[in-house]
């Protein structure tokens, strides 16, 4: 390649007696020139129109806050002795610029602003003094609690139908021929518990005594499966997490519980008759009944084992 044909690649540093050739130059938003990585600071290229883009930014900021709502302060915000740039991080003394090729920028869900990773926690930039710029992102607890409240009023109402369809039509008590309602009920339990067993798919090494047979699904509004429900027996002595292996490979949902770090990417056991989360290491046949209904669900938190009161 000629030398003609590199030095296109890139841009020289417009700072005279320096022109360095950088291939990923450093724009200034003041002065619009181009400088190498020592340059790329106002105070380093001595730019002649020093603090026009922090000036420009703060009155925009100012002005996207005054279309809200929520009340801001009118007084200046920048950084003291420092020449700031709006790509900088947000910590007052920090010079590093974010958001580019050799540094990544990270958002503080508590106030709002974008920092370098050396500042991204919230006792490394003083978060509890500021004042949260704008709207705030929901956090994983408000996303948490969102999921589960709609799973209450699923569950509820899930619970209703089972309820209703069990009792049926009441009976006439004339001459003492009809039966109750807790009869009837009980008597069409059992037979869905029949027909649940022999419609049931497990590991037919475990023993009868050994099994509980449950109603398994796949939320659709959290998560994906090729198969949206089944009936399956499972040990009572193996844990849920186990039991959540085992159905997520059954019906088909992703499962990387054991590969990734983030809450929302994590598979839960949600008891529709219990109402709750079940603990990964409680054992199945402590925690359920034959013919009760599990519901794997995605993003919802650990939460605790009374956290929704059905």
């Amino acid at each position: 390649m000629a030398t003609g044909d590199v030095e296109n690649i890139g841009r020289h540093c417009e700072l005279e007696y320096c022109g360095q050739l950088d291939f990923l130059p450093f724009p200034c938003a003041s002065c619009k020139g181009h400088y190498c990585l020592d340059h790329r600071s106002e105070y380093a290229h001595k730019c002649p129109k020093e603090g026009k883009a922090a000036k420009e930014a703060q009155k925009k900021r100012l002005a996207e806050q005054n279309d809200s709502s929520t009340p801001v302060s009118t007084s200046w915000t920048g950084k003291p002795n420092v020449l700031y740039h709006e790509g900088q991080c947000s910590k007052t003394t920090c010079k590093v610029l974010i958001d580019t090729t050799r540094e990544q920028g990270v958002t503080c869900e508590r106030c709002n602003r974008r920092y370098c990773l050396s500042h991204r926690h919230e006792e490394q930039h003083e978060c509890k003094t500021l004042t949260p710029i704008g709207t705030r992102p929901p956090t994983v607890q408000q996303r948490t609690q969102s999921a589960l409240s709609k799973l209450k009023l699923w569950a509820e109402n899930k619970r209703k139908e089972d309820e209703k369809r069990r009792a049926g039509p009441k009976k006439s008590g004339f001459l003492g021929l009809g039966k109750s309602s807790n009869s009837s009920a009980a008597v069409s339990a059992q037979v869905e518990l029949n027909a649940l067993k022999r419609a049931a798919k497990g590991d037919a090494k475990v023993p009868q005594e050994k099994r509980i047979y449950l109603h398994v699904e796949a939320s659709s509004d959290t998560t994906r499966a090729k198969f949206p429900t089944g009936k399956f027996f499972y040990s009572k002595d193996i844990s849920v997490g186990r039991v959540l292996d085992m159905a997520a490979k059954a019906l088909m949902v992703e499962n990387v519980n054991n590969r990734s770090e983030k809450e929302e990417d994590k598979l839960r056991v949600f008891h529709v008759e219990g109402g709750r989360l079940l603990k990964f290491s409680e054992k199945i046949g402590d925690a359920t009944q034959n013919g009760n209904m599990i519901v794997l669900l995605r993003g919802v938190g650990d939460g605790e084992p009374d956290l929704i009161d059905l």
